[in-house]
């Protein structure tokens, strides 16, 4: 018996070997004389008590991120045509009625684009489909400047009306479902001055979701003097006719107010926000779990890492997780995990992919895929219920 080591030495082998396993960061279970390893992936530490500190306001904490490439500011140089008129017709304008518009007196300048109404959510959206290159002057100067705006127009992207954002609660950055149709991503918001319209899309994106080609006109002029009338008898009986300078004709040059036109792309301008428009990617999925996440992971992009485990960014993914759910959220061409446009949305990704959007347990499972413990699966839920409070 003296040959058989001591319960005191059989006890510090076994600690030895769990000290070992620990620090190379698995799980291990003792089944009789066998050692086996439960997770392949190490559970991600948890951040000192010094870094938990109170979550900062996440509408006044703005996202830091390499700025998008778009050509440089400043467009080509376009010299901007405002339309003094938007018709819509009953059906497709024949060419012989365009020219008789362009004919009429004081009208400079016509176009003929195709025309549609969509449904969000069972929200009606007038969207006029357009290509950029032909329909740049006829927006405002900062939008007809801005490259952002027209590259996300060729990429099959809705610029959005500054004026429906606000009407419809619609979120920069945020994908919306199409009733019948496809996911549309909101790339920018602007003034267009186009009153009824609440968005652009592409020419071949509008043919895809079946507009009616040719259906609106745009007629640019001296101001306030194009007839109506003249626009009505051409147009034909079940026209519409709206007068975009209407001001000019009730009021003395004096007393016009130039509108302010703004313009906005890409990026969200919140940590809320960007939150928010990520979460739109998996329907079901509350911004809430997102905002939580990214509150453990690095507080909100004050933490990006490399973690002990490797793990990288804001919303510290590892990097061969990263290749196969990363996403590029603000339209810039890249996928960047360093990125709070891109890693927000990737999180979305990721955990709608596991199930999250379906909530319950689903959702429960899914954080658990993001980080292998159980702890911090009820960390996230208490942290976004708070949220939900705090934000309601």
């Amino acid at each position: 018996m003296s040959g058989l080591p001591s319960f005191r030495a059989v006890m510090l082998m076994v600690i030895a070997v769990l000290a070992v396993t620990a620090a190379a960061g698995g799980i291990v279970v003792i089944m009789g004389d066998d050692l086996v390893k439960t997770a392949q992936e190490p559970v991600r530490r948890q951040a000192s008590p010094r870094q938990q500190q109170p979550a900062p306001r996440l509408d006044q904490l703005v996202p830091t991120a390499q700025p998008v490439k778009e050509f440089g500011k400043g467009g080509a140089g376009v010299t901007v045509t405002p339309p003094r008129v938007l018709a819509i017709a009953a059906g497709t304008v024949p060419k012989k009625t365009r020219f008789s518009l362009g004919a009429l007196t004081h009208v400079q300048k016509v176009i003929v684009v195709d025309a549609g109404a969509v449904k969000v959510s069972g929200t009606a959206l007038n969207l006029l489909a357009v290509d950029p290159a032909d329909f740049r002057s006829w927006t405002p100067q900062p939008v007809a400047d801005q490259p952002a705006v027209w590259s996300a127009l060729a990429r099959g992207e809705l610029v959005a009306d500054a004026g429906s954002m606000r009407k419809f609660g619609m979120i920069l950055g945020a994908m919306y479902q199409v009733d019948g149709g496809p996911r549309l991503r909101v790339a920018a918001s602007a003034t267009l001055g186009l009153t009824g319209v609440d968005g652009l899309v592409s020419a071949d994106l509008g043919k895809a979701l079946g507009f009616v080609p040719g259906v609106a006109v745009l007629l640019h002029g001296k101001a306030g003097k194009i007839s109506e009338a003249g626009v009505r008898k051409l147009l034909g009986k079940g026209s519409q006719v709206v007068m975009l300078d209407a001001a000019h004709r009730t009021t003395t040059p004096r007393q016009q107010q130039k509108p302010q036109t703004t313009v906005n792309v890409g990026r969200p301008g919140s940590y809320l926000d960007l939150y928010k428009a990520a979460a739109t990617r998996c329907p079901g999925l509350s911004w809430t779990v997102l905002a939580a996440i990214g509150q453990v992971e690095s507080s909100h992009g004050r933490n990006n890492g490399p973690s002990s485990a490797g793990a990288l960014g804001p919303m510290q993914f590892m990097p061969a997780t990263w290749k196969h759910y990363g996403v590029d959220g603000d339209g810039d061409g890249k996928t960047d995990i360093w990125s709070p446009y891109d890693a927000v949305p990737g999180a979305a990704n990721y955990l709608c992919a596991n199930g999250a959007g379906q909530g319950g347990e689903k959702l429960r499972k899914a954080i658990w895929f993001y980080n292998h413990s159980w702890d911090y699966v009820n960390k996230v839920m208490g942290i976004a219920e708070g949220y939900a409070r705090t934000y309601a």
